[in-house]
């Protein structure tokens, strides 16, 4: 079975949620729009208080080539422009829409719509970037970057991502069953940006279910080859360098991107955006959201509009069905605590997962006893041990020779700590020092 060296085997919480079907939620009245819901410079708001806008209509430009897009998901008036509380905890700029509840539609994007195969990969990269498509899955870089490869690239695989190995979400597995020709049709125009015959999606094995239904719509398409490659089911399968392993059996050399291995790697919501964007014009203002955990009273897979807040989706589900100690957005492995439910939904937003005290509860660091777990699960090949101790006397040197920049954050070796070390907290702290020690030198 394909997979990666390392890993870990957390449980994955999973059944609340993987037969659920996508129920389409109506928008509230108010809806927040953060001009950062992207990796990169933040957008620029291109409407003022007291303007009517349209659904899909773009409300801030990208801030620069590595940015994205903004669009309201509803039609109304603009309340407000002000700072509000994003899901990271930081209050920035944020453009307050009341919904009129009319749904009152902006004119498709520029160029949208008609026969894929006569635009060229430039016309179709420009769609990508008007409709402010980012990765989907939780890493939020945007699209158009990253299709936007250098000319002496070699690009001969793409490869879209529907592993989905964090715990609890279901929402891609859902997709897959349930936007089947969206997903393909997204891959099938990626392969023609890159002139490729030959796609290719990555399925963990305990989705047997997606794994058929893919396999005959693959079937159907008769003039390329879209292969659908079952994979183990171990996390973190889903990031970029493990799934291009697991695909191809190329290993990555350290601080290189896929495109230096030739892989193009989508997930599966940002390809089935890209075909919607495409063919029908329709930028990035739903998306699918799993609601799970042990204090959410009705675990379900929500189509939502952005900048509909948490609180309203935990009411819609039946709110919770015990006092709450951690309500993450994306998984329990790499997604983040969020301050409040008053947060809105941004285009990262997977899944909302809430916890009881029981399965959250704080457990004390002791003394690292050398044991070697977190060496062995790790998937880069890194020793989060030592980067740990480095990380803890700020011996920057040392960190940057064990190649801490390499380090996904995946969290593995925390999760197999005997010791309860918390390596990939001290590990992200020492990355964020040694950022603000490159900027100073520049300085």
């Amino acid at each position: 079975m394909n997979t990666f060296h390392g890993g870990i085997h957390p449980d994955g919480h999973k059944t609340a949620t993987a037969s659920k079907p996508i129920c389409d939620l109506k928008p509230p009245t108010e809806l927040v729009f953060p001009v950062s819901q992207h990796i990169g410079a933040p957008a620029k708001p291109c409407v003022k208080v007291g303007d009517r806008v349209l659904m899909g209509q773009k409300i801030a430009e990208a801030g620069g080539f590595v940015s994205a897009n903004i669009h309201s998901s509803v039609s109304g008036t603009v309340k407000a422009i002000e700072n509000r509380l994003h899901p990271n905890g930081v209050s920035m700029e944020c453009i307050i829409i009341e919904n009129d509840g009319l749904d009152e539609k902006a004119p498709p994007l520029e160029n949208s719509g008609g026969d894929y195969t006569k635009k060229t990969p430039a016309e179709i990269i420009d769609i990508v970037r008007e409709a402010g498509i980012v990765g989907m899955g939780g890493a939020t870089f945007p699209t158009h970057v990253k299709l936007s490869v250098p000319k002496e690239a070699k690009i001969d695989h793409i490869i879209i991502n529907g592993a989905e190995c964090e715990p609890y979400l279901t929402s891609d597995h859902r997709a897959m069953l349930e936007t089947t020709d969206d997903i393909i049709g997204g891959i099938l125009i990626l392969m023609h940006i890159f002139g490729l015959n030959d796609g290719y999606i990555g399925i963990e094995d305990n989705k047997p279910d997606a794994i058929a239904h893919m396999s005959e719509a693959a079937k159907k398409v008769s003039d390329k080859n879209i292969h659908i490659v079952p994979l183990k089911t171990k996390y973190p399968q889903g990031a970029e360098k493990q799934l291009i392993f697991a695909v191809t059996g190329r290993k990555m050399a350290p601080g290189t991107l896929p495109w230096q291995s030739g892989c193009i790697v989508n997930n599966i919501d940002t390809c089935a955006s890209i075909f919607r964007a495409v063919a029908n014009g329709e930028p990035v203002i739903r998306r699918i959201v799993t609601l799970s955990g042990d204090a959410i009273a009705s675990p379900s897979n929500l189509r939502v509009r952005l900048g509909s807040s948490f609180s309203y989706l935990i009411e819609e589900s039946g709110g919770f069905s015990q006092d709450t100690a951690k309500i993450l957005m994306g998984g329990p492995m790499m997604g983040m605590a969020v301050p409040n439910t008053s947060v809105p939904v941004i285009k990262g937003t997977s899944g909302i997962v809430a916890l009881g005290a029981e399965s959250s509860k704080f457990e004390q660091e002791s003394a690292c006893i050398r044991c070697a777990k977190c060496v062995y699960a790790c998937p880069m090949n890194l020793q989060p041990n030592l980067l740990d101790m480095a990380a803890r006397r700020d011996d920057m040197c040392t960190l940057e020779k064990l190649y801490i920049n390499d380090c996904i954050e995946c969290g593995s070796c925390a999760f197999v700590c005997p010791s309860k070390r918390r390596q990939v907290q001290q590990i992200k702290t020492a990355k964020a020092k040694l950022r603000d020690l490159a900027k100073a030198a520049k300085a």
